[in-house]
């Protein structure tokens, strides 16, 4: 299957007994953060801890795109600032279905399929990405993403992810850091 590719922070939620833990991409708590778009990530993670509750059995853990902050692609969002891609136990990814019906209770938000069955070749994803993808880019959609899947026995299995991002895009080139200019943000929290 293939999966829009998204252009954010890759963050995630895990449980831990009956609590939820916001985590970066390196698996560090996000409250800790120094910067402010993962501290943003951790208190929408502590305001949604019921939701999270909902879908995670302990020592799992929700893996996704947190937009809040544009990094090299602005999106006009029309749903909230996190897309799930991974419910991942230890370092076993759930595969897609699975992923899509645990969520469902929580509410959650997935990364958009463009296609399910049979080889897709890149520019076929890509046309298919044209005006905005699934998620309201403004700019072009970043790439997209295979997820090889292994069904045997009635039982699917994740096989292995390759992604494709397309080669003018600049990483992290709407970031202040690396524009001196101010942040722009996709979504901020409501005062």
């Amino acid at each position: 299957m293939v999966l829009e590719k998204l252009d954010g922070s890759c963050v995630a939620a895990a449980r831990l007994g009956d609590s939820v833990v916001a985590l970066g991409r390196e698996g560090r708590l996000a409250r800790f953060s120094p910067n402010d778009a993962r501290r943003l990530w951790a208190g929408w993670v502590a305001a949604n801890a019921e939701r999270f509750l909902s879908v995670l059995q302990p020592g799992e853990r929700l893996v996704g795109e947190w937009l809040a902050l544009a990094h090299g692609t602005r999106y006009a969002l029309t749903h909230e600032p996190f897309v799930c891609f991974d419910l991942m136990r230890g370092h076993e990814r759930l595969p897609w279905h699975e992923v899509t019906a645990r969520v469902r209770p929580g509410g959650f938000v997935t990364a958009g399929l463009l296609h399910q069955g049979g080889a897709l070749r890149i520019d076929a994803a890509l046309e298919r990405l044209q005006g905005g993808g699934f998620h309201g880019a403004l700019d072009p959609v970043e790439g997209a993403i295979w997820r090889m899947e292994r069904c045997e026995g009635g039982t699917a299995r994740v096989e292995f992810l390759t992604k494709y991002v397309r080669s003018d895009k600049v990483d992290g080139c709407l970031l202040p850091e690396n524009t001196g200019r101010a942040a722009i943000w996709n979504w901020r929290p409501e005062s």
